[in-house]
Formats: C-alpha cells, structure tokens, sequence
C-alpha cells in the first residue's frame, strides 16, 4: 500500500443505487473507489489496480460472494467485508470461514461500514513506526517466526499466508503465550471486529488458523482448547 496514495476501496454488489451512494460517500471521505457488478467485473478491476480492502455482496448473480471470496483467498490476503441482505448467524460463520475478514448486515450505516474499513486498514498496515523495536522484533515459535512489523508468518525463508484477521488472532496468542485466552479477550484483541459478529466465528478463526501452523490440526500441540475457558497457546510445543 503506498502511503501517499488514497487507499482503494473495490466495491462489488449487484444494486447500481447502492453502488452509486458507496462511492460517492466513500470518495467523499478520501478513499478511491472502483465498483464491479459481478464476479467478472471485480476481476477487471482488481487487473487494472489492486484493492487495499474490497466490500463483497453475498448475493450476487452469476457467482456469489462466497464462491468469489474463495477465489480471492487462494490468491491474495486483501481483507475482505461481506455485505448481505441476510443477517443470520450461519450466514455469518460461512462468509468468514472462507475468507472474510470482516462482515455487515444490510441495511446497513454508511458510517458503519466506513469505521470498519478503516479498521481493516488499520490492521493491514500497522504503523510500526510508532511501536518501539522490542514490540515488533519477529516472535518465535516452533518452526515458525511471527514478523509483526512486516504483517506476515514465516516457516525458514517460506511465508506461510494468513489474512489478516489470522494474523491478529496469532499475534494475540504469541504475545500472551501459556496463559488462557477467554473468546471475550480475543475478540477485545481483534481491533474492530464487532461482538455480534465475531462471538462464534473466534472458534472458525482457531481452526482456520491450526490448519495452517499445526501438524495435526485434529491434536493441536500450539493452540489448545481449554474447555469452557477458551484457547492457551504453548509456544514450545513440538512441530515438524
């Protein structure tokens, strides 16, 4: 993301009079915003400039946001926000479980939906010019090295991917090894994920985030579950 650049906001939704009041409302508040109707045109666009976060309807014709959403994250890490008209729990846990990063119910506050992209920049790209050294200096665990100032996972030279809300569920766990972590606290971690939205998916979040670091993600050895407490993270635990 360049600094000096208004970040880029890609709007993909079906409805041309939303789409219209987005973009002007978010131009309007210093973002660039490019708009897609499909699944085809979100492609054209992300080709012509690459989104810092993209706002994706669930529902849309042809292929929906859930399909275009596992799209997106066999490729990139851009944080996701999933719009629906359904507000649902299960609609909820599914759009994070493949990908989102983030999630809001239509209808919806337009100031809302500017807070939380602005805290899905916010973690995307941390300003690690104002923490001191100590607190970015990478965090080691098993095989793997957490590059907190450089927003990713390493495994020796390899980085292994994680969207950003992974990554801030693993920087919570890193930084407050052997101890549990109730989901209250780890949703007070999230920076700007919402209560409702993010009571059940912490759970999803684990277990996304066990299939990446866990040999056997079945009999996790770094991220444990401590029934009716929450998770403890044990950062000597074996690992191939």
């Amino acid at each position: 993301m360049d600094l000096s650049a208004p970040a880029g906001i890609l709007v993909v939704d079906d409805d041309p009079d939303l789409l219209e009041l987005l973009t002007g409302f978010l131009t309007g508040n210093g973002f660039a915003v490019s708009a897609a109707m499909d699944g085809r045109e979100m492609r054209q666009r992300i080709a012509e400039r690459e989104p810092d976060v993209i706002v994706l309807d669930l529902m849309l014709p042809g292929e929906d946001g859930l399909t275009l959403a596992r799209e997106l994250r066999r490729t990139s890490d851009v944080p996701i926000l999933m719009l629906s008209a359904r507000g649902e729990e299960m609609d909820r846990v599914v759009g994070l479980e493949v990908g989102a990063d983030d999630y809001l119910a239509k209808p919806f506050s337009p100031r809302e939906l500017l807070a939380r992209l602005r805290a899905l920049l916010r973690r995307a790209h941390p300003s690690s010019a104002r923490e001191p050294a100590a607190a970015t200096a990478p965090r080691r665990f098993g095989p793997y090295a957490l590059d907190v100032a450089g927003h990713r996972l390493l495994r020796g030279e390899a980085e292994v991917p994680l969207t950003t809300a992974e990554f801030q569920l693993l920087r919570a766990f890193v930084e407050h090894p052997n101890r549990v972590l109730s989901r209250d606290e780890l949703i007070s971690w999230l920076r700007g994920f919402t209560r409702e939205a993010f009571d059940r998916s912490v759970d999803v979040r684990v277990t996304r985030l066990r299939r990446k670091i866990e040999v056997d993600p079945s009999r996790p050895a770094f991220i444990r579950t401590v029934r009716g407490e929450g998770y403890l993270f044990n950062p000597r635990a074996e690992a191939a």
